[in-house]
């Protein structure tokens, strides 16, 4: 029951191509970012559709898989924990960054 502290399950569609990082050690890093969909009926009667934008990296042979077989628009199906993380911007504001770390991932678009 341990794995089930932090696990993330989202199905959407990439908005952007990923971006690859290779890095000195020899690691390689995807970076992109997937859109999920959840529609519903409001009081008037119209369909709202409600967008969430989801960050997430991928490391090594999961990275080398999207670097090469997914694109933008592409839906995909991710698994993985959901970190947070700070850092400093170029003009010295703290900023806050919550990503999902990819360690499963399937290719749902043809």
């Amino acid at each position: 029951m341990s794995t089930l502290r932090n696990k993330v399950q989202l199905i959407g569609n990439l908005g952007n191509d990923p971006e690859i990082i290779n890095l000195e050690s020899g690691k390689t890093l995807a970076k992109f970012n997937i859109a999920t969909n959840e529609s519903y009926t409001n009081n008037h009667g119209e369909r709202i559709t409600d967008t969430q934008w989801h960050n997430v990296i991928a490391w090594g042979k999961t990275a080398q898989i999207i670097e090469k077989y997914v694109s933008k628009g592409k839906e995909v199906a991710i698994e993985g924990k959901l970190t947070s993380r700070s850092y400093d911007d170029k003009d010295g504001n703290k900023r806050y960054i919550t990503e999902i770390v990819c360690n499963e991932l399937l290719m749902l678009s043809k």
